[in-house]
């Protein structure tokens, strides 16, 4: 008889029967979110489909690896989650309960559904590089889907020991134009460990994933955060000058001061059903200047006392976002 398959209302109400299980021993004998998160003693540092290795975060646990499998109808689980587990057979564990989510990232696919990548993120680290080539139109891109989920970007231009001056300037004016719409702008090299120190520094304290195409750095930077080689660096492809695929599962790694994420490299990113106001709240400038346009249905072309229009001319908005802008929502209607 084959496996019959539950509605999400009757998943989630699995899931909260198990959560209210876990905590009916404490002394109020009622179900709250901070009993369940108080006995989570556990954290998952990478997965393997339905395999998940778990962080021991009991002292007495010395910080050891668990390979757990996880309860039957538990949502999916990604790197970061903070959990449930208990100790199973031969040296294994099962995870039991989902503990809460202060984050979390991930990216639409084609098809428009989220791929969760990471939880309980405080940055976003969107790393670029001189080689494959870094475009505007693709940071916007991770841009949108930063904002998206209420997280803090960070821009990291790494790579800096392959510059040369005329390539210097071109990336310089372009990282220039996310300077001046606020976001924090490193640029580093993996290679030599410039500006390694004060990216750092930003970094203190937090968890961040590394976000970004195939081939930009982000093992290597990995690697130079740690001081040794703990992930695997992979080589440019030399026909297109594109990044091979290194990082097949995002995986946690703790580092002097903070915890970072690597995540599987992709050279396309796809915001998928994005709506027309996701991707104005991406664009931080615009976002803030689209309720002053005289018409509320303003399409920010011809309209008049158009407000981001205005802001074109005197300078406020650069017109090469604007143009990045308008590209995203043309290819998200061609798909629709």
């Amino acid at each position: 008889m084959s496996k019959r398959k539950l509605s999400r209302a009757q998943a989630a109400r699995i899931v909260e029967k198990q959560k209210n299980e876990l905590i009916s021993d404490t002394a109020s004998g009622e179900a709250t979110a901070g009993a369940l998160q108080s006995r989570c003693n556990g954290r998952i540092i990478s997965h393997f489909g339905q395999q998940l290795d778990v962080e021991d975060l009991d002292p007495a646990g010395r910080g050891e690896i668990i390979r757990c499998h996880q309860r039957a109808n538990l949502p999916a689980l990604v790197t970061g989650d903070l959990v449930v587990w208990q100790q199973g057979e031969a040296e294994t564990g099962v995870i039991l309960a989902l503990g809460d989510r202060k984050s979390l990232f991930g990216r639409l696919n084609a098809a428009g559904n989220m791929k969760l990548v990471a939880a309980n993120v405080d940055i976003v680290l969107l790393v670029i590089a001189p080689r494959p080539q870094a475009f505007m139109n693709l940071i916007d891109r991770y841009l949108v889907a930063i904002e998206s989920l209420h997280l803090q970007a960070l821009l990291v231009m790494n790579k800096l020991d392959l510059l040369e001056n005329e390539k210097a300037d071109e990336m310089d004016k372009m990282l220039s134009i996310y300077e001046q719409v606020g976001y924090a702008v490193y640029r580093v090299s993996a290679s030599d460990g410039r500006g390694i120190e004060s990216l750092e520094t930003a970094l203190n304290g937090k968890t961040t994933v590394l976000v970004g195409q195939s081939g930009v750095g982000k093992s290597a930077l990995i690697n130079r955060f740690g001081l040794e080689s703990i992930a695997t660096v992979g080589e440019l492809s030399t026909a297109h000058d594109q990044g091979t695929h290194t990082t097949t599962t995002a995986k946690l790694f703790h580092l002097s001061h903070y915890d970072l994420i690597d995540s599987p490299g992709i050279r396309e990113f796809s915001l998928g059903q994005v709506t027309q106001q996701q991707v104005l709240d991406g664009f931080k400038e615009m976002k803030s200047l689209a309720s002053r346009c005289k018409f509320r249905d303003c399409s920010h072309q011809s309209e008049p006392d158009c407000a981001i229009q205005q802001a074109l001319v005197t300078g406020e908005i650069h017109p090469q976002r604007l143009a990045s802008y308008f590209q995203i929502l043309q290819s998200r209607e061609s798909k629709q």
